[in-house]
């Protein structure tokens, strides 16, 4: 159902150990993710968003540029279709900003830290997604 949704591939993720409480055994699939970048993102993101009515929490971001926001039902994102046999699921949605020039970091031969001015800071990514999205950041 998410590939539906995003119009990629996801993949699925194991429980890395058995919880009784919550009925889950390790090795069993509890949860599946996809990655999207471009323009792709952005047509998710702005879809994801309107689900949950154009409006973020000011406490939704963090200190490095990455926010997250959660979509209680998977039905509300509009284009989607209820489909009986999956049923009604929620879903996490993070989002990572970063400018041109992050690739030093995670890149295997040299890799070098980031800069503290070259990072992205909260301010800057709440303005960034007000702008872009016409999203209103509500103080917590």
């Amino acid at each position: 159902m998410l590939e539906e949704i995003t119009g990629q591939k996801s993949c699925t993720k194991q429980a890395k150990r058995t919880v009784k409480e919550f009925g889950i055994r390790e090795g069993e699939p509890i949860a599946c993710l996809t990655t999207l970048r471009g323009e792709g993102a952005s047509a998710f993101l702005k879809r994801g968003l309107e689900a949950i009515g154009n409006a973020l929490k000011a406490s939704s971001f963090d200190e490095n540029g990455n926010f997250a926001f959660g979509i209680k039902e998977h039905i509300e994102i509009p284009g989607t279709k209820y489909a009986p046999e999956l049923g009604i699921f929620g879903m996490d949605v993070i989002g990572t900003l970063e400018r041109p020039g992050y690739r030093i970091k995670r890149r295997r031969i040299r890799p070098a830290p980031i800069g503290k001015k070259h990072r992205i800071t909260k301010e800057e990514a709440t303005k960034f997604i007000s702008q872009k999205f016409g999203v209103q950041i509500k103080e917590a």
